[in-house]
């Protein structure tokens, strides 16, 4: 990925490059504006603009009043102040938004080499921004039940919401050129495969599918799509391909370990 925005949010996220020939996952590809459609859905926004103008460091969802849940690998520090917004098309200048403390698993392990330890069993990756007022006027997304993930059937599907780059384009003697626009979108995919910690999610355009790119970690996957779509964010956005267009990988919430730190913010299924 080759932009002044592309390279700001990878070095930012650079702790997940750990599975094979990935990239850290920000964005939705194959998908569309997401409108009103999932309002608790919002852009955890960066301390200052990116070169392009554009703010979204990551993406959380509202599962309480007072809790945002997002990623641990998002570039802030345990107890920084962080901004949030629920506008579906984000502006600066007009822009509504909330002021929270951020707060990390602390077993999220990083080496001195900026890896993440133990990925492939359970990253821990997650951060939950906890504000002193409720957020009024938005119903916030449920939390799967205890091990309701397990055994899912092959191909369930999954909708996936976050305010990360949505296409590519030629950038010249630069490479390709990743853009963001920090308006939120929102694709479906279906499940590959799972882990005792992890969901794989195709976003094949060519199935059918997509899925989630740069600026969209910690971002919902909620649980069905269409007609069969819930409010229940099953797992939160890690990572994926280099070219967003392979996988989706992502944190399941219905973990014993997952369900140990949201239990200490807000009220467990």
């Amino acid at each position: 990925m080759v932009s002044s925005r592309v390279a700001a949010v990878t070095g930012a996220t650079a702790l997940l490059i750990l599975l094979a020939a990935a990239a850290p996952a920000a964005a939705i590809f194959n998908g569309g504006p997401d409108g009103n459609g999932h309002p608790n859905v919002a852009a955890v926004l960066a301390a200052e603009a990116f070169s392009d103008g554009t703010w979204t460091e990551c993406t959380g969802t509202l599962i309480s009043p007072t809790v945002v849940l997002s990623a641990a690998h998002c570039h802030f520090e345990d107890g920084d102040s962080v901004a949030v917004t629920f506008d579906a098309e984000y502006h600066s200048a007009t822009g509504t938004t909330y002021w929270g403390t951020w707060h990390r698993d602390l077993r999220y392990a990083v080496s001195p080499a900026g890896a993440v330890t133990n990925h492939q069993k359970d990253p821990h990756d997650m951060a939950v921004i906890v504000f002193a007022s409720p957020i009024s006027g938005i119903e916030p997304a449920l939390l799967p039940e205890a091990g309701s993930l397990r055994d899912l059937d092959h191909y369930t599907k999954f909708t996936s919401v976050g305010y990360g780059g949505q296409f590519w384009t030629k950038g010249g003697g630069t490479g390709k050129v990743l853009h963001f626009t920090d308006t939120r979108y929102v694709a479906v995919g279906s499940l590959s495969t799972e882990t005792k910690s992890l969901l794989r999610i195709s976003q094949n355009s060519a199935l059918g599918n997509g899925g989630t790119c740069t600026a969209d970690s910690g971002g919902p996957n909620f649980l069905g799509a269409g007609s069969s779509s819930t409010n229940i964010l099953a797992a939160t956005t890690l990572t994926g391909d280099a070219a967003c267009q392979s996988t989706n990988v992502d944190y399941r919430l219905d973990t014993a370990s997952a369900r140990w730190f949201l239990g200490q913010y807000v009220d467990l299924p």
